[in-house]
């Protein structure tokens, strides 16, 4: 994949994820930046030198794959020593780095064993403790989490975030990850298509996207095609096919512009009397998943997806009436262009 115009700072100290489904240019764009994949135009710096073309040991900068490719005809601690070795750092002080490093990721005392006697846990402290002997000026992680199982990913997303910002590492990280994604980040780049379509923190990526695209593809959504009928300074009044909602996101709208709601299932809630901004439907199905309800909701000609939070029922019948409202905070308005 070719990336395409990207214009990126990332602050020193700043966890930086690049988030995006998988051949979206994200990898493509870490290499380049680790000198890996040749850069047509163009520039690269690292801490204000610019490095577009030095070769990778030359770059200042610590890389993980998503392989860990480590060596497996070497010891823990010879492949940790690797890169002070290819920099000709003394043998005193390369045992000294290698301790310290290995000690850095809770792995002190592993340095005699092989790399195939090691977890998956195990190995991918390694590789971390490999990027870091040489103390880069940013370390670049690609997909560094995906060869493990789900409890053990957990774990070690908080291990690699409570590395960096101890060291105080500027951090360039890739995942298709959502979730992962906003466990870890200070701020993430959402990336289709070789091109950047939103930056923000976790927060900001998930609560206030500012394309179909971004909300589409980060966590789950409910998209109603409406219009504006009413605005304040403050608020909006929509109209869509599920009925009239209020937005305090429509600043960039005016009366009559079409829009795209998109609103996230776990935003409606279930209520027993009607207010203004109710929206009256029929239960379609119902899935009970302990900490969380799955719901299928119809409201007219369409359906939405809800989900509630702590259900106190183990589930609701299908076709039981029901009534929803979701805060204005919640209805976030989008341009009513299709996108991809």
């Amino acid at each position: 994949m070719v990336v395409d115009h990207i214009d990126l700072t990332i602050d020193g100290g700043e966890l930086f994820v690049l988030l995006g489904p998988s051949g979206c240019g994200k990898t493509t764009l870490l290499r380049a930046i680790a000198g890996f994949s040749p850069v047509q135009a163009g520039s690269i710096h690292i801490a204000e030198k610019d490095v577009t073309a030095l070769p990778p040991n030359r770059r200042d900068s610590g890389m993980v794959f998503q392989s860990f490719a480590l060596w497996p005809h070497l010891r823990v601690a010879e492949n940790v020593a690797f890169g002070l070795q290819e920099r000709r750092v003394a043998k005193g002080e390369i045992r000294e780095r290698v301790e310290r490093a290995l000690s850095d990721v809770n792995l002190s005392g592993y340095g005699t064993r092989r790399v195939d006697e090691l977890s998956g846990g195990e190995q991918q402290r390694v590789a971390l403790a490999r990027a870091l002997v040489v103390r880069p000026r940013c370390l670049l992680l690609d997909e560094p989490l995906s060869n493990l199982d789900a409890h053990l990913r957990r774990s070690m997303r908080e291990e690699i975030r409570r590395i960096c910002k101890e060291f105080g590492l500027t951090t360039l990280y890739v995942t298709h990850d959502q979730k992962e994604a906003l466990a870890i980040a200070d701020r993430v780049a959402v990336m289709q298509r070789g091109r950047i379509l939103q930056i923000g923190t976790p927060e900001q990526i998930y609560r206030r996207p500012t394309s179909r695209a971004v909300a589409a593809f980060v966590g789950e959504t409910n998209f109603l095609p409406g219009r504006i009928s009413e605005r304040t300074e403050e608020r909006v009044q929509v109209e869509c096919s599920a009925g009239r909602l209020t937005s305090k996101t429509g600043s960039a709208f005016s009366v009559g512009d079409a829009v795209l709601l998109s609103i996230r299932p776990e935003c409606f809630r279930f209520v027993q009397s009607a207010h203004s901004d109710t929206l009256h439907g029929e239960l379609v199905s119902s899935t009970y998943l302990g900490d969380t309800a799955a719901h299928r909701v119809r409201i007219g000609e369409i359906e939405i997806n809800v989900h509630e939070l702590n259900p106190t029922a183990p589930g609701r019948p299908a076709g039981e009436a029901c009534s929803l409202q979701v805060a204005p905070d919640d209805v976030v308005l989008l341009p009513s262009g299709h996108e991809t």
